[in-house]
């Protein structure tokens, strides 16, 4: 018996227009496309080479779509084996040994991992996932001073959830999700009521 996939497009670079698959699971909700061309368009100045986190990795949408527009490296985290598993099938299927696959539920403490120039989180809403987010990539060294981090939740999200002195570059919303990018700092970590 055939098990439920969706399926999500790829929108820039060299995997322009390559139609993903990934399992029908409750909670799973890849980024919308223009949402994702949005946000895109606000990294093409800082992709390039770049080292990228995809915590809450799902369909594998932003991770590839990063890899793509020519980042270096994505590590992609899930805590779904089913997850992990079809994002190394996609992986195969594209060709790729630029991701690395971790299952685990994020936060997680990993002294191998090096600092990211970008990180995606884009959590199950509603659940408190993006302050202690936060708070685990500075506790954890994983952000390189400056690092960008996009967050997509709950538009009512507000105010964001971060460190006072992280700054929020672009914010913008579309239907039920508010979606942001912050540039981070590693200075006094204190984080926002």
């Amino acid at each position: 018996m055939q098990r439920k996939t969706e399926q999500v497009r790829i929108i820039g670079g060299k995997w322009r227009s390559r139609i993903l698959h990934f399992p029908a699971l409750a909670n799973l909700r890849p980024t919308p496309d223009r949402v994702r061309e949005t946000l895109f368009n606000w990294l093409a100045p800082y992709i390039q080479d770049a080292r990228c986190l995809d915590a809450f990795a799902g369909s594998g949408a932003l991770g590839f779509e990063a890899l793509s527009r020519g980042a270096k490296e994505v590590v992609m985290v899930d805590k779904s084996p089913a997850v992990i598993a079809n994002l190394e099938e996609n992986m195969r299927i594209l060709n790729t040994t630029d991701a690395l696959c971790i299952n685990s539920s994020f936060p997680f403490k990993n002294n191998e991992l090096e600092p990211f120039d970008i990180v995606f989180l884009d959590p199950p809403y509603h659940q408190g996932l993006i302050a202690i987010s936060c708070h685990a990539l500075m506790e954890n060294d994983y952000l390189k001073d400056g690092a960008l981090i996009y967050i997509e939740a709950e538009k009512e999200l507000d105010p964001l959830p971060i460190s006072n002195n992280w700054e929020i570059l672009k914010s913008k919303q579309a239907g039920q999700v508010g979606y942001h990018l912050v540039r981070s700092s590693q200075n006094e970590p204190t984080v926002r009521k």
